[in-house]
């Protein structure tokens, strides 16, 4: 594995997180909001096979149903990480036990 490879995960978690960000500044209902792991996972396994078929060196994958995969759980990631920085930034799931 090489280091194109090895970067090209958290490229799609990146990329995938900066469009999210984008998606919730423009659509603002809670409604919306639901559906952003489903987004998140379809925009990552875009991603992947996009990736796959520009440039197929850079993802571990081989063939386009395996770079789906890794697109999609690195856009699941994305929300992972999201929701991480979230609960480290309020206090965890302590806080809410309290409220």
């Amino acid at each position: 594995m090489d280091f194109f490879q090895t970067i090209s995960v958290p490229a799609i978690v990146i990329s995938v997180y900066g469009v999210l960000a984008v998606y919730k500044s423009v659509f603002k209902n809670d409604k919306f909001n639901t559906f952003i792991p489903l987004l998140a996972a379809l925009i990552g396994a875009f991603f992947g096979i996009m990736m796959y078929l520009g440039f197929p060196d850079m993802i571990p994958a081989d063939n386009v149903c395996a770079a789906a995969i890794i697109g999609a759980a690195s856009g699941w990631a994305a929300t992972g990480v999201h929701q991480t920085g979230k609960q480290l930034k309020s206090g965890g799931a302590q806080n809410d036990r309290e409220k």
